[in-house]
This record gives C-alpha cells, sequence and structure tokens, in this order.
C-alpha cells in the first residue's frame, strides 16, 4: 500500500502500515434478503435426484442468469448492496451465467459473492462489461477486500480495463480478460492482494499500490509493476526473475497444479468438471481444447443447503455422495468426515462451517485424491484443535499420483464474533496440494483480543512432499506455519505477525525474540521456498522486536529464494530475514530487508 502516486509504487516510493484507523472503519452488518422473481425461479424447483437444469435447487441464494433474464443489472446491483460493506455479516451468493453473450453489465461484488460462468470454457460465457472490485465503502483502502472471487468467464471491459481492487480470499479462477487488469482501487489507495490462476489477460496486469501478488499457470500481456513481492510460476508473459529490484520471482512451471473443480452445464443438465493433475504446468488447461479431467453428474452430489445437520451431511458421504455445499452458514455438532477416495466437497458462494463446543470442522482420512474447494471455515467460541485435519496423526500413505488436494480454503479466527482454535490447519497425509489458503487470526472485527481469539498457530505440516501454491498465514499468536515434513515446497508465502502482542515478554520463547512466521522443523534435511515475506506491525507495543522472519536447519537441502521482510511504518523490528541472516530492519520507511537466497 501507498500514498504515493503509480508512478512512484513504480520506481520504488513510500509505503506504510497495510491496515489503518480499523476500529473506526468497521463495516456495517447487512442481513441478506431473499430475493423474488426471475433470478430466484432460476434455482428451480427442489429435488437432489436430477441433474438437469430445470429440476435442480440450488437455493435462493444461488442465482442463475441466462442472456435472456430481465433485469440482471438490477438484481446485481441489489446483492452488491447488501454485501459491499458487509464485511462480517451472514449473507452468502453465487451468481451463475449460463454460456453465452451479456452486453452492458457491470457486477460490482461485496463479501461473500462469487460470480461464475457455467461454461466448459471460459469463453462459454463473455460479459461485454465488467466485474469490478473497489474501495468506495473504505475510502478508497482496499487491505480489507477478503472474501469474494470470480471464475470461469470471459471479460470485455468497457473501458479497456477491468479493475479486481482485492486484498487476502479473493481468487480470480479461469478468467479471460479481453483487455487489461487493475489491481488497485480508484484513487490508487492501499492494497494487499492476491492471487490469479488458470486465467489468460489479452493486455497488461497493472498492481501499482498491491504489495504482494502470486499468478499460477496463466498467461498476461504484460505486468506493469511491483512493490515488494510478486510470483509467477508457469505463467507465459511475465517479467524475469528479477529479485529485488523490481521484486519478481518467476518460474517457469509450476511443479505440480490441479485446478478447481467448477459447476458447469452440458446442454441442459448440470455437471462438475474436476481438472487433471499436471506436472510442470505452464499456461491456463482450457486453451487450445477441451480440458483434460473428469465430469460428474450433480446427481452423484448431496446438495448441502442451510439448516442441515452434520450428521446429515456424513451420513451423505457414507452412502458414497459428493457434496455440494450451498450458499450458508452451518453449525456442526460433529466434524465433517470424508472417508472415502476421490470424494469432492466443492462451496459455493463462501458456504461457511462453524463448529461448535470445540469440535473440528473438518476431517480428512489418508486417502487418494479428495479434493475440498470453496469452503471458509470460522472458529467458534469453544477452542477447537484443529478446525481442519488432513489426514489422521501418523498418515502413511502414498497419495503421489492423486493428491489430496485443499483450495480457496479459508480460516477465520475471530472478526465475526469471538473465536478460538489452538491450531488452524494440520496436514498430516503426505502429497498433499494446498492451493491459495488464507489463515487468518482477526486483527479487527468482534471478539478480538490477544486471548479473546487466541489462535496459537496457523498451519503445521506433518505429511511429506506437501506443497502449497499461495500461502497466507496471519497474526497467530505463535507460529503462522510449522513445517516437519520432509520434501516440501512453497511458492509465494504472505504474512503478517499478530499486531496485538502486548509486549515483548508475551511473544519471546526459548531465548528467542518473537515466533517466526515460517518455521521449518530442526530434523528436515529436504525443504525449498520461493518468493516468501513478513511483515510485523507491532500496534499495541511499537518497541517490539522479532527475531527473524523465518528459521531453518542450516543444512544443504533446506533452501529458500527470494525472501523479505517489512516492518510497516517502524511499528516493531526485525532483528534478521531467516535464522541470522540478513540485515535488521530500522525506521518507520517500511523498506524492506531482503535475503536473494539462503543458504
Amino acid at each position: 500500500m501507498s500514498t504515493s502516486s503509480p508512478e512512484d509504487q513504480e520506481s520504488g516510493g513510500t509505503t506504510f502500515s497495510r491496515r489503518s484507523a480499523l476500529g473506526a472503519m468497521a463495516a456495517a452488518v447487512a442481513t441478506p434478503a431473499v430475493l423474488a422473481g426471475s433470478s430466484q425461479r432460476s434455482a428451480q424447483a427442489a429435488t437432489t435426484t436430477s441433474s438437469s437444469s430445470a429440476d435442480v435447487d440450488l437455493g435462493p441464494n444461488v442465482l442463475v442468469f441466462d442472456p435472456s433474464t430481465p433485469d440482471i443489472q438490477a438484481r446485481l446491483d441489489q446483492i452488491f448492496a447488501e454485501q459491499e460493506s458487509s464485511q462480517f455479516g451472514t449473507g452468502r451468493y453465487q451468481l451463475f451465467f449460463k454460456p453465452g453473450t451479456y452486453d452492458g453489465l457491470n457486477a460490482q461484488l461485496g463479501f461473500y459473492t462469487t460470480i461464475a460462468g457455467l461454461g466448459l470454457s471460459p469463453d462459454d460465457t463473455t460479459i461485454n462489461g465488467d466485474v469490478t472490485v473497489d474501495a468506495g465503502w473504505f475510502d478508497g483502502n482496499a487491505t480489507q477486500n477478503f472474501w469474494r472471487s470470480a471464475e470461469n468467464l470471459a471479460l470485455r471491459p468497457v473501458s479497456g480495463t477491468d479493475r479486481w481492487a482485492v486484498a487476502q480470499a479473493a481468487p480470480f479462477r479461469r478468467m479471460h480478460v479481453k483487455g487489461g487488469l487493475n489491481l488497485a482501487p480508484s484513487g490508487y489507495g492501499w492494497a494487499s492482494g492476491g492471487y490469479i490462476a488458470d486465467s489468460r489477460i489479452d493486455g497488461t496486469v497493472s498492481p501499482y499500490s498491491q504489495q504482494q501478488w502470486y499468478t499460477r499457470d496463466s498467461a498476461v500481456g504484460g505486468w506493469r509493476n511491483g512493490v515488494w513481492n510478486m510470483v509467477f510460476s508457469g505463467v507465459a508473459g511475465a517479467p524475469a526473475q528479477s529479485f529485488p529490484e523490481p521484486p519478481y520471482t518467476t518460474l517457469a512451471t509450476t511443479p505440480i497444479s490441479r485446478e478447481k473443480p467448477f459447476v458447469y452445464l452440458d446442454g441442459s443438465e448440470f455437471r462438475v468438471f474436476l481438472p487433471a493433475l499436471r506436472t510442470g504446468a505452464s499456461g491456463t488447461t482450457w486453451e487450445g481444447g477441451a480440458p483434460a479431467g473428469e465430469s460428474l453428474s450433480l446427481s452423484r452430489f448431496h446438495i448441502v443447503r442451510p439448516g442441515e445437520s452434520a450428521a446429515t451431511i456424513n451420513a451423505a458421504l457414507d452412502q458414497g455422495k459428493h457434496l455440494l455445499v450451498t450458499p450458508g452458514i452451518y453449525h456442526l455438532d460433529q466434524p465433517i468426515r470424508v472417508n472415502r477416495a476421490n470424494t469432492v466437497v466443492l462451496g459455493l458462494g463462501y458456504a461457511t462451517l462453524i463448529p461448535d463446543n470445540g469440535v473440528t470442522a473438518l476431517r480428512i482420512a489418508d486417502v487418494d485424491g479428495v479434493r475440498i474447494a470453496g469452503l471458509l471455515v470460522d472458529a467458534g467460541t469453544v477452542n477447537s484443535e484443529p478446525l481442519v485435519e488432513v489426514g489422521p496423526e501418523g498418515s502413511s500413505a502414498d497419495h503421489a499420483a492423486n493428491p489430496i488436494s485443499l483450495q480457496d480454503l479459508f480460516v477465520r479466527i475471530g472478526g465475526a464474533g469471538a473465536g478460538k482454535a489452538t491450531t488452524s490447519v494440520v496436514v498430516n497425509a503426505h502429497d498433499t496440494l494446498i492451493d491459495h489458503t488464507w489463515l487468518w487470526r482477526a486483527d479487527h472485527g468482534s471478539g478480538v483480543g490477544w486471548e479473546t481469539n487466541r489462535a496459537d498457530y496457523g498451519l503445521i505440516v506433518n505429511g511429506d512432499n506437501v506443497l502449497a501454491t499461495g500461502l497466507f498465514a496471519e497474526h497467530f499468536n505463535k507460529y503462522d506455519v510449522q513445517w516437519y515434513g520432509e520434501h516440501g515446497r512453497t511458492v509465494f508465502f504472505q504474512n503478517e505477525k499478530a499486531y496485538d502482542a502486548p509486549d515483548q515478554a508475551a511473544i519471546n520463547h526459548d531465548g528467542i525474540r518473537g515466533y517466526a512466521a515460517y518455521k521449518v522443523g530442526d530434523s528436515v534435511t529436504t525443504h525449498e521456498g520461493w518468493g516468501m515475506g513478513s511483515y510485523c506491525n507491532y500496534t499495541t507495543d511499537p518497541t517490539i522486536r522479532q527475531g527473524r522472519g523465518f528459521t531453518a536447519p542450516n543444512t544443504p537441502g533446506v533452501v529458500f529464494h527470494d525472501l523479505l521482510v517489512v516492518s510497516l511504518g517502524g511499528k516493531g523490528q526485525y532483528d534478521h530475514v531467516i535464522n541470522d541472516t540478513g540485515a535488521a530492519t530500522s525506521g518507520s520507511d517500511t523498506v524492506p530487508s531482503t535475503v536473494i537466497s539462503y543458504p
């Protein structure tokens, strides 16, 4: 983020604290409305046995449009009015557009809203118009534009450039922008995102004030600038490797990737497409022909609707069903248990799981090919340990040929109300893909305080051969990420340390000042990371010293590329970047301290 001009940003202008005056600018909570009329009617009558678009009930908050639907813009505007500032509200929406051409639309997206095309290719559904995220609700500051997404559409922006000014948990997947893409808010205020995958942007992507960004398996016509940390893997047209000036980390390919499952129409039948696994991937999956993968009829899914119990959901899983979780908030008195290989659990419209009485929200067995995608897990008031478990403790199966995948899986502790969880996500299973996750202990909203929304750890990895692409983890009381499995890899990491540490003593341990953002276990012999940043903003006690952003065994097989630490406005400082390597930060000018390679 910066208060300088876009031109200053490109030449390394001054940047300041990522989130400002949060308490005074807390978002209003909106109550969702049930939309009547043609857009609700498109969801159609209830059934779980047929997958024809004429008789599948996906609930009132899944809206299905076709080019002949009247008043589409009015419906979009109504939802945006509800969701624009509803940062911790209860509204959840999935907006589907059938294949065809839509003229003159501007779909502004607020919180907990997903817009998606229903074609097998994004080019099957073209909007001659825009899908817009801006930050007028927050005085031009885009650092809180969380929890919204766009998927599987082609856009021809009215001005030639679409605006997508987002922060964390706002993926831009499987999109074709027939023009440019601006990642900054109008006015070029602060911004802190973000994630693009399996997309083509014909024109230039212009981050301007975006502090960091990760783009995977895509194609761009150009990339304008970078502030602190811009990472690319498998992206045609990406800028050349040049970290730290400009701060580009560029990998020719992504080691392993498998795109997120998506709903589409085959004629009049709803189906779910499961893209195939790729190794050494680059470019999109959908250009040049039909994508590789498997198609499932919606009749093989249990459609989960608000009000359903965990027992009902688990009974459907035990019967061999996949899950399509419709937009809503689901309280769980027992874990959702995924025990069958190749099960798909796909959430729509930021479907939200809240575990009650300290249970774990989601437990995945040590089996092949499970795909979890599109869910927000919100900690309950009684401490959970953990919120999500991937494989039980001691998992040992080899899943290399058919990995478990977590995609657009987001975790929140506090913010919407007091919540606690010792650990957000534990990965015990080998060969797991973590493709875009934001694990967030809230620094603002309701139920926020050092002990009020206590959450010691974000991600713990015990499994071997785990790959994270697009890993965001922020504000945990102790370690944000701990990695104990062998042969782990992370491509892009974004972190902030907890703002609200009360004093130095609260985070000191074992003679060390502060918990590292990313810790590799002492016994690990092989690990690699690319494009990784940690920021501190100790607003409660700006005198705190953070010993290092990263800690790892000093051994030849543990290798890092392009690391940085930043003191935001001088509120706290780092002594080193990794272990005892890298210069200390100082002052309040937010200039990163960098390490190009380690050891």
